[in-house]
């Protein structure tokens, strides 16, 4: 039997379940979107999985992971088992994530949930279009990668010492990686909650997704948090009746930049869990559910209609959230880790000034530049291409001055005429009256 196979059924006490989605729900995504919902961000009805213009449980995967399972079948990738922390290395390694990107969860909110406590987390690692979990301890090792078609694709590895690595999709994952909670499409989630001392969710403190506009106040309950950030709070770094004395002290837990305090740093390969790693997370997260969730209703209406014209609203919320309409403010300037930052800044193309939208601000918002890097990302670039130059002249109208309307007051004429060079700079597939579209209009 091939090593790298599918499975549906390899989480612990997990189900062999792909979600079967009703007609409803596909009659929903065919619709025109602004009659369905308001804030197309906010969007959370199904979409159908298994239709006949795109099936996510057969159609082959495309993304980073799905290549490197290749290059090992051909011999020409290997990965090496480490003594101390299994196959991750090799895997961050092939990969391309840095250590220097881990964020730590300790909330129970994975179905490797009985090897997750406070002094246990769950570490994330991460890069522009894959995930790795890693538990200290725990039977497997868990990978996800951003499909430029498919959306969120899962896969856990058997921390067992073999000649390669047992690597196995997991579309069982879905029950909860294609849900509302993932605006209807197989995706990610970054979520902030409250808990116990053990790490178990109280539910009746609710949820609170986390993403570029929840207020800082609301993020990163459940997570651990290192890094600097003033006087602003967050609810990372508490355990139980924390949450409730943290209402008369509410810097409890804040500007930690050391985490020995709560468990054995030694155990994972970054002493942190740095503050800005954590808020590009909730940034791309949320932006690559997103771009899923528009390219799968894309690929609908070219089945059904042969056009587009109906995603007027799809367009607009991915154009907003691209160019950080509703980004909350920082009130006080934010220091994460400097490895990290070089890490992040490093990749990525720039301009011939040397200007890149993957510069760091975090002083007052999180980009230098207010454009999300996730736009010279495969997933944007495969978009279907009748709605990428709906996004693409739509954005021209943002950065021409032509539309100066609320959701981009954020943007002064100078984030504009940056943000113009460089897109004019490092993306190829811009329409041919690009030029003239983004001439400063007022």
């Amino acid at each position: 039997m091939n090593r790298f196979h599918r499975s549906r059924s390899s989480w612990p006490g997990g189900e062999p379940v792909l979600l079967r989605r009703s007609a409803l729900a596909l009659i929903l995504a065919l619709m025109t979107a602004s009659t369905v919902i308001g804030e197309f961000q906010g969007s959370t009805h199904l979409v159908e999985l298994e239709t006949e213009a795109l099936k996510y449980s057969q159609e082959p995967t495309t993304g980073p992971v799905a290549g490197l399972i290749r290059k090992i079948e051909a011999g020409k990738a290997k990965l090496e088992w480490d003594a101390r922390w299994g196959w991750l290395p090799s895997f961050q390694k092939a990969l391309g994530v840095e250590a220097a990107s881990q964020t730590l969860v300790f909330s129970k909110t994975s179905l490797q949930r009985e090897h997750i406590h406070p002094g246990n987390p769950r570490a994330i690692y991460f890069n522009d279009d894959v995930y790795l979990g890693y538990i200290p301890g725990s039977p497997l090792v868990e990978v996800s990668e951003v499909d430029p078609r498919l959306g969120g694709v899962f896969y856990v590895v058997e921390q067992k010492p073999t000649e390669r690595p047992v690597i196995k999709r997991v579309d069982n994952c879905l029950e909860c990686h294609a849900s509302s909670r993932t605006m209807g499409v197989p995706g990610h989630l970054f979520r902030s909650v409250e808990t116990d001392r053990q790490g178990v969710i109280d539910l009746s403190t609710g949820i609170e997704p986390i993403d570029d506009r929840t207020p800082l106040a609301d993020r990163w309950g459940g997570w651990y948090v290192t890094g600097t950030h003033g006087a602003a709070q967050h609810r990372g770094n508490r355990l139980g009746d924390e949450f409730v004395k943290a209402k008369a002290h509410p810097a409890l837990g804040g500007n930690k930049t050391r985490l020995d305090e709560y468990f054995e740093v030694a155990k994972y390969p970054a002493a942190g869990s740095d503050i800005a790693a954590l808020m590009v997370l909730g940034h791309q997260v949320h932006l690559h559910n997103l771009i899923a969730r528009v390219h799968y209703m894309a690929v609908q209406h070219l089945a059904a209609y042969g056009h587009v014209d109906y995603l007027k609203s799809p367009v607009d919320g991915l154009v907003k959230q691209v160019l950080m309409a509703g980004e909350r403010a920082l009130e006080y300037p934010v220091r994460g880790d400097p490895e990290y930052v070089r890490a992040f800044e490093k990749t990525g193309p720039r301009d011939r000034r040397g200007r890149s939208l993957r510069q760091l601000d975090l002083q007052n918002r999180l980009f230098k530049h207010p454009c999300s890097f996730l736009i010279h990302s495969e997933a944007f670039r495969r978009l279907p291409d009748p709605v990428k130059q709906k996004v693409y002249r739509r954005m021209a109208e943002v950065l021409s001055g032509a539309d100066r309307s609320e959701p981009f007051q954020h943007l002064s004429a100078a984030d504009r005429q940056a943000i113009r060079e460089i897109l004019t700079d490092t993306l190829e597939d811009l329409p041919p009256d690009w030029k003239d579209r983004v001439r400063p209009r007022g």
